[in-house]
């Protein structure tokens, strides 16, 4: 088999790099372990950066997304009881778009099938060869059991943090990690959001987060240790412990039946380079970042934006300079977007050691945020997005 790029991973950085692949007119091939099902029903991230958005609208993805999307022009940052709002369109002329991630992908995978275009779930044992030649190859087992070989002349590992391209290069890679003290409790509810904006909570109990996903489900998270087993929360306790952490006068917390739960740790994760060979590395195989700055699938989504564009120089013009850029154009948007997620993480979590110092200084950067023009509009158009080509 031969094709012009091997993707590695359908999640949205590979569905959306074979997507804009497609629409300069270059071949690629989607390869996934897991099923169709599966990948379109796992609950991830939720708020789409205005880029995002517009790079979707561009693209002709976004039908659904303008029909059923939410879009949002603030949200609340609210400690001592209080709500303080960050208004983003005010600040910045953008918003933000709650749209879940499962429904991103699912809008790519209709439209790769739609074209008739190489997609194939349920692979095994992928691995990848020879990526310091102009060859490189990807080997696998196919759902129905056959060996294959895809040579290629480019591959991509959108494989996410456990998938088994940067392990193939791990010893030419440079790590940076930070693993946090905490983890987020979060849980998908069958019941309509209690406000109608997203609300970030500062408490002496911990950080919350009052999020949605459509005008019938809620999704909220709650703070609590890494390794917090889940069965210490049934849903009689996560419910009081929200109403606890986020009350505030005059808002009243809807509950309702949980459908999802789980407990997720929080890390901030950069390989370096992305880039090793012929592998290109994009989105969570690359890096990760806290959720708190609602930055993941937006970070994967401008990674194959870059690597599109390079992909399309080198195919027309054989011209090398984009893809040999790749990895520091991505790079300087990561840090920003790692900086800005510990930024906001650290502000709102509090420290299981429970250090008063540390408590007052959290308390008196939200305050001055809260009170300051300028310092709201430096959170507000990281959180909405920089554009993609602005300096980072």
């Amino acid at each position: 088999m031969r094709t012009q790029v091997g993707i590695i991973g359908a999640g949205p950085a590979g569905l959306m790099l074979a997507h804009l692949l497609h629409r300069a007119g270059i071949e690629s091939v989607v390869l996934e372990n897991r099923s169709r099902d599966y990948v379109e029903k796992r609950v991830r991230a939720g708020v789409l950066e205005h880029p995002t958005v517009e790079l979707l609208r561009e693209t002709g993805l976004a039908e659904r997304l303008d029909a059923q999307g939410l879009p949002h022009h603030g949200f609340a940052l609210r400690f001592d009881g209080v709500d303080h709002r960050v208004a983003l369109t005010e600040l910045t002329g953008r918003e933000i778009t709650v749209y879940g991630q499962q429904e991103v992908v699912k809008d790519l995978i209709a439209a790769r099938l739609a074209a008739g275009l190489a997609l194939e779930f349920e692979v095994t044992g992928v691995s990848v060869h020879d990526l310091d030649s102009d060859r490189p190859r990807i080997a696998y087992t196919d759902s129905s059991g056959a060996a294959r070989t895809l040579e290629c002349d480019i591959i991509a590992g959108c494989d996410g943090f456990h998938g088994i391209c940067r392990p193939a290069v791990a010893d030419a890679l440079t790590v940076f990690e930070r693993v946090y003290p905490f983890a987020w409790l979060g849980v998908l509810a069958q019941t309509p959001p209690s406000h109608e904006e997203l609300i970030y909570c500062y408490h002496d109990r911990g950080f919350a987060l009052h999020s949605m996903r459509s005008p019938e489900v809620t999704r909220l998270y709650l703070q609590v240790p890494p390794d917090e087993p889940i069965e210490r929360w049934p849903d009689d306790r996560i419910w009081e412990e929200l109403g606890t952490r986020l009350a505030a006068d005059g808002f009243t917390l809807t509950s309702g039946p949980i459908m999802e739960k789980g407990v997720t740790p929080m890390r901030s994760f950069v390989a370096e380079p992305m880039r090793h060979g012929r592998l290109f590395l994009a989105g969570d195989a690359a890096h990760i970042v806290p959720p708190t700055g609602a930055k993941g699938m937006n970070l994967a989504i401008a990674d194959v934006r870059v690597l599109a564009a390079g992909a399309a120089a080198y195919f027309s013009t054989g011209r090398t300079e984009l893809l040999d850029a790749y990895s520091d154009t991505c790079l300087r948007r990561v840090w920003r977007a790692e900086h800005f997620s510990w930024w906001m993480t650290s502000m709102l979590h509090r420290d299981p050691a429970g250090d008063p110092f540390d408590q007052r200084l959290q308390l008196s950067q939200l305050r001055y945020t809260a009170a300051s023009r300028a310092a709201l509009t430096s959170l507000a158009e990281n959180y909405v997005g920089l554009p993609f080509d602005a300096p980072s």
